[in-house]
């Protein structure tokens, strides 16, 4: 099981790492008007930071455990996505975006699998 749950943090980094980098590299203009055309809905400095908390949270996941130093950082950032994910799941249905909803859910049903699993019987 140890396996499995090293394998979703892996997934889940490379997801919130690639979208976190991209709303902290790319313009607010080019992203509103492009792939993430929710961000119009927020400010550019709410972008970034959501952006910033992903790869935060993305290093979180795979890094403390890594280096074995505060492992229990591990399932705080699968927590930290979790949030975002029920701001994502808001925002989506809000704006009738119905076709994010699946990756939401996978992303989420992930962020729950390892926080269960670090938090309870597979802890570092």
């Amino acid at each position: 099981m140890n396996g499995v749950l090293w394998g979703a943090a892996w997934v889940l980094t490379a997801a919130f790492l690639l979208a976190g980098l991209t709303k902290l590299v790319e313009p607010y203009k080019k992203l509103a008007t492009g792939p993430m055309q929710w961000a119009e809905d927020f400010s550019p400095a709410t972008v970034k930071l959501i952006g910033l908390l992903e790869v935060l949270a993305a290093i979180g996941l795979v890094v403390p455990p890594l280096v074995d130093i505060a492992a229990w950082l591990a399932p705080i950032a699968a927590i930290g996505l979790i949030c975002l994910m029920i701001g994502a799941f808001y925002t989506h249905i809000r704006r009738d975006e119905a076709q994010f909803l699946l990756i939401n859910a996978v992303l989420m049903v992930l962020s729950i699998f390892v926080a269960w699993g670090r938090l309870g019987p597979y802890g570092f």
